[in-house]
């Protein structure tokens, strides 16, 4: 819980006003019990009705007193609980948003959102319960306890002999449910996950006719969250009918004992009830301690899930300053020097080896090779989307890590081989590369990327709605307003991974020829499949296997190089 009370401390007064709340209301309750033996012994044993109904008067101001001071603890509670969660999910988002891609694939992006969810909400509830509870049973015990002292010091001692028992059985439920709440938390993250692949991938799933055997997976997955779960919370049920069942047992023997003391005149009616009523306050107070006991355990679970994303490691550093997305580097040369990576330190072989080349300010760039040859792996090292085991990668003869990762990212135009929309208008989507573009630039990039046309053939054009991941437009379509928006960023470097694949020859000679007009001295790179998309860059490299086996012109290379041959054939082949 110190990550909440970390962020409950700019809510002192609220919190004060909560603890005002608790102390006064159980004053007022608990004063309630001895008010009622007095009415018992006084009152009703000499029939004076007015110490009756002046101390019944008395009760009822106490207890609407007492109602007002609670209304005041939980509306006060959840105000700080709510804020405390906010802060604490922004916190972690937060941290999220400085995550590179290896972060993000170590926890998955279904596991990061039910811990930004789930696990929050879990601390949320207990750190809510113990404003509420944890404070309150505590003091209302302390209150009783001393009640019972003064009533009788002998049977006061009987709830010192309860309360170690108490005690034990909610150590024994913490040690046996917190590991047991954490592997239902990691079956939810399973459950999250496997919830996300299907409804993403829906429509490859009715177009294979696999909906029968996908919801057999999903209910043996929910099978299983299911199993966790009640293995969990078995051990929870299991307390709460200990719990009565000591408190209707030391309510028994109170009863038993203060009977007895009553039959022999040593202890009045009215004090024996006032006795039993402030053992159920205390007995009460312990059961609902262990509640939030229960709960600790199950948010111990959570709030380990989400310590884990506050300390990871992120190996980037973005400097802090105010970004407004507007400055970007001139880059003139992007040179890679001897440059060597693998995703994991521990990998045996490199992904790419020995890598060199230069492009000039004004270049266009183009990258092929077979599948898996490390096409898509050198042009994410660019933005520093990974960073490299050894080398260098220059702009400007200087290191990139030496620039600040927002500056280095903002003159970078990433055209992704996964075309990402966001739900939302036309318009949004591609103002994302650039908020302060008007309506005329937003048209001019998309005429560019051929994309204006379909466009202002939709009903609403420009403000016409995109459902999530673009999933109303085809594979073509989303691939121009990619480009679009990558375009209207006006990037120093334009990289396109694959980005023309779903669309014809001739519209793609079309945005490359657009290129000219707005990105005629800036550099483009280019990663495709096709010869006839690269055929005029004015450098290709052909990547086999991680390594660069040729670099030059498309007709020096069709003469010199095997591989970039034998690619033309296949390609020539196909088309015949």
């Amino acid at each position: 819980m110190r990550l909440f009370f970390f962020n409950a401390k700019k809510y002192i007064w609220q919190i004060i006003f909560c603890l005002l709340g608790i102390i006064i209301g159980v004053c007022c309750t608990t004063s309630l019990a001895s008010i009622m033996a007095n009415i018992i012994d006084i009152g009703v044993n000499k029939f004076d009705w007015k110490y009756i109904i002046s101390h019944g008067l008395l009760m009822i101001s106490l207890s609407s007193f007492a109602i007002l001071c609670g209304v005041i603890n939980i509306y006060f509670s959840a105000y700080v609980t709510q804020n405390c969660a906010f802060d604490l999910r922004k916190k972690v988002f937060d941290k999220i948003q400085t995550f590179e891609f290896k972060n993000i694939d170590k926890f998955s992006t279904a596991s990061l959102i039910t811990r930004v969810t789930n696990d929050i909400n879990n601390l949320q509830m207990t750190f809510m319960m113990m404003l509420r509870i944890s404070l309150q049973a505590p003091i209302t015990m302390i209150f009783a306890f001393a009640m019972l002292i003064i009533l009788d010091i002998q049977m006061a001692l009987i709830i010192l002999a309860v309360i170690p028992i108490f005690v034990l059985i909610l150590f024994l439920i913490m040690r046996f449910a917190m590991p047991k709440f954490l592997a239902m938390q990691k079956m939810l993250d399973r459950m999250n996950t496997t919830v996300q692949e299907k409804l993403i991938n829906i429509r490859l799933i009715k177009s294979f006719c696999r909906e029968n055997f996908e919801q057999e997976k999903f209910n043996s997955v929910a099978d299983d969250l299911m199993s966790k779960s009640i293995k969990a919370f078995n051990i929870v049920i299991f307390a709460m009918p200990t719990m009565i069942f000591l408190l209707d047992f030391t309510t028994l023997i109170i009863w038993w004992i203060g009977g007895n003391k009553f039959l022999n005149n040593s202890l009045e009616m009215g004090k024996l009830s006032a006795f039993v009523n402030y053992i159920f306050h205390i007995l009460f107070s312990v059961m609902m301690l262990s509640y939030v006991i229960l709960l600790f355990a199950r948010s111990k679970a959570s709030s380990l899930r989400i310590k884990e994303i506050l300390d990871e490691k992120v190996d980037f550093v973005i400097k802090e300053k105010s970004f407004d997305g507007a400055e970007k580097i001139k880059i003139d040369v992007l040179e890679f020097d001897k440059v060597n990576f693998k995703y994991k330190d521990d990998d045996k072989e490199f992904v790419l080896k020995d890598i060199n080349f230069k492009i000039e300010r004004g270049e266009t760039f183009a990258i092929i090779g077979a599948t898996s040859s490390g096409k898509s792996t050198l042009v994410n090292l660019i933005p520093r989307f990974f960073d490299i085991n050894s080398g260098e990668i220059k702009i400007n003869n200087k290191n990139i890590r030496d620039y600040d990762l927002n500056l280095l990212r903002n003159s970078i135009g990433f055209v992704m081989q996964k075309n990402i929309l966001f739900s939302g208008s036309i318009i949004e989507n591609i103002k994302l590369g650039n908020q302060k573009a008007d309506l005329s630039e937003i048209k001019k990039t998309c005429e560019i990327a051929q994309a204006n046309d379909f466009i202002l053939d939709l009903k609403d054009k420009y403000e016409t709605e995109l459902g999530q991941m673009g999933v109303n437009l085809s594979g073509g379509q989303k691939q121009r307003l990619c480009i679009a928006r990558a375009i209207l960023k006006e990037p120093e470097i334009l990289i396109l991974d694959d980005s023309t694949s779903a669309v014809d020859s001739l519209t793609e000679k079309k945005i490359y020829d657009g290129f000219d007009l707005v990105l005629k001295n800036k550099i483009k790179i280019i990663v495709a499949q096709r010869i006839s998309s690269i055929k005029n860059a004015d450098k290709i490299i052909v990547l086999d296997n991680g390594k660069i086996c040729g670099i030059g012109k498309h007709e020096e290379l069709l003469r010199e190089n095997k591989i970039y041959r034998e690619i033309c054939e296949s390609q020539n082949k196909l088309n015949e």
